[in-house]
């Protein structure tokens, strides 16, 4: 059985396994957001694995949706089987969090992580706005507790390191906590990502990301551009009179 969904896929194995991989943005397109997959889907899939006594979840993303992240983790968190989170090549921002689900978490010794506190687009009235903000730090102080317990890290330290956007190498998310395990015999993947997105990105993941092919890094534009306006007709038609 195999489930390809727009940001995940997974299969089961005759042996009693099953293998996720979360090799993209979570929630899809370019703007986080992918009407064609939901929480929903990918919790129904899970339950289409049938009785797998091991989950293996392996990770290079970016991060993305938060609420969709969080679904996964919590998802998995509960889920009867031992699962076992690979970091292949990056695990950051809500990726991370879902890292935080293993029983296990390995990481490839060429791979890294990155915690840092939620971030959003606010539209509407100063009011309005505020509240976001208020919404902004909840979600954070959410994910610092996730980060603290399975990391039995000090929660105020956690909450330093998300502030500072912290990109730690497989030895440091170790030191940290944050994996159990370095792993020297994986060969980190690639990860398709925009370094806008953060302020610290690492100069060397910058350049792997620069070299990916035009056609790909073109294909990825398009689709943002497609949302974008997507959202723009949406935003009208809510506005309207």
């Amino acid at each position: 059985m195999t489930v390809q969904g727009r940001y995940y896929s997974m299969k089961a194995s005759a042996a009693g396994e099953g293998e996720i991989l979360l090799y993209s943005e979570i929630g899809g397109g370019g703007l986080f957001s992918d009407p064609g997959t939901t929480a929903e889907d990918f919790a129904r899939d899970l339950k289409a694995l049938g009785k797998v006594k091991t989950i293996n979840c392996r990770i290079n993303s970016p991060g993305g949706s938060v609420f969709e992240g969080m679904t996964i983790y919590n998802l998995l968190a509960a889920h009867p089987a031992k699962v076992a989170v690979h970091v292949d090549g990056l695990a950051a921002s809500i990726a991370s969090v879902i890292a935080m689900a293993g029983d296990t978490i390995a990481i490839a010794d060429n791979a890294m992580m990155m915690i840092h506190d939620a971030w959003g687009v606010g539209f509407g009235t100063a009011d309005e706005i505020r509240k976001t903000a208020d919404v902004l730090d909840s979600i954070t102080a959410t994910i610092a507790a996730t980060y603290a317990k399975r990391s039995r890290t000090d929660a105020a330290k956690i909450r330093a390191m998300m502030a500072a956007e912290t990109w730690m190498s497989a030895a440091e998310a170790k030191e940290a906590g944050l994996a159990d395990c370095v792993v020297d015999n994986m060969n980190a993947q690639a990860c398709a990502f925009n370094p806008r997105w953060f302020k610290n990105a690492p100069a060397h993941l910058v350049a792997r990301n620069a070299e990916r092919p035009a056609r790909e890094r073109f294909a990825a534009k398009f689709q943002r551009l497609q949302m974008a306006s997507l959202r723009a007709r949406c935003d009208g038609r809510r506005a309207a009179p």
